[in-house]
């Protein structure tokens, strides 16, 4: 079974103004697209190491695959976060775990706001379940997979790579990043808390 490119869940301009069309466009059907047709080549490679028996590969092939595939993961996710009818804050059950595990969703937004603005290079902010403690918890993601809480389930991802923002807000990461939260479809971070709670 192989990795295929979601469609965008609405039109390439309609982000705009926070995200242009152009960048929209670029970051999808070149950049994720790109993470998908990593993902499947390297599990070609893997499948084909495993047929002669050559494991001399493994590290290299392991953590190409865990870029690739974390990359074509948070991208899904990412694209589903937003909405140009988003924005706002929370309510019902997310709004009140938000309330609890950062004492109010100024502080969440702050943190948030933070985490992505501040991630060294390349990367991620990322809002996750953390099913061990059950409790929401911010986490910096470094390239698509460093850093990362292990189970943790990401329900909100602001994705902080250049090829995301750069061609509207040039070295401003933070102008970007406080733009985002204009585009938060909470109805599917909420969904995606209730199905982690759950799972």
């Amino acid at each position: 079974m192989t990795y295929s490119l979601p469609d965008l869940p609405y039109d390439y301009a309609a982000l705009e103004p926070a995200i242009t069309g152009e960048i929209l466009e670029l970051h999808h059907d070149k950049h994720h697209a790109a993470y998908v047709k990593g993902a499947n080549d390297t599990l070609e490679k893997l499948a084909e190491a495993r047929d002669k028996e050559r494991f001399g590969g493994l590290v290299g092939l392991e953590k190409t695959l865990a870029f690739n595939l974390s990359g074509h993961v948070l991208h899904t996710i990412f694209w589903d976060n937003l909405s140009p009818d988003g924005g706002d804050r929370p309510g019902g059950e997310l709004g009140t775990a938000i309330d609890e595990h950062f004492g109010s969703f100024e502080a969440f937004k702050q943190q948030l706001t933070s985490a992505t603005a501040t991630v060294q290079g390349s990367g991620w902010g990322v809002l996750g379940w953390e099913p061990l403690g059950r409790k929401l918890i911010v986490q910096q993601v470094y390239d698509h997979h460093g850093n990362v809480g292990i189970g943790a389930t990401p329900l909100l991802v602001f994705d902080a790579w250049e090829h995301a923002y750069y061609l509207q807000y040039r070295n401003v990461r933070p102008d970007y990043v406080e733009r985002l939260w204009d585009l938060v479809n909470w109805n599917d971070v909420a969904a995606r808390l209730a199905a982690a709670k759950g799972a």
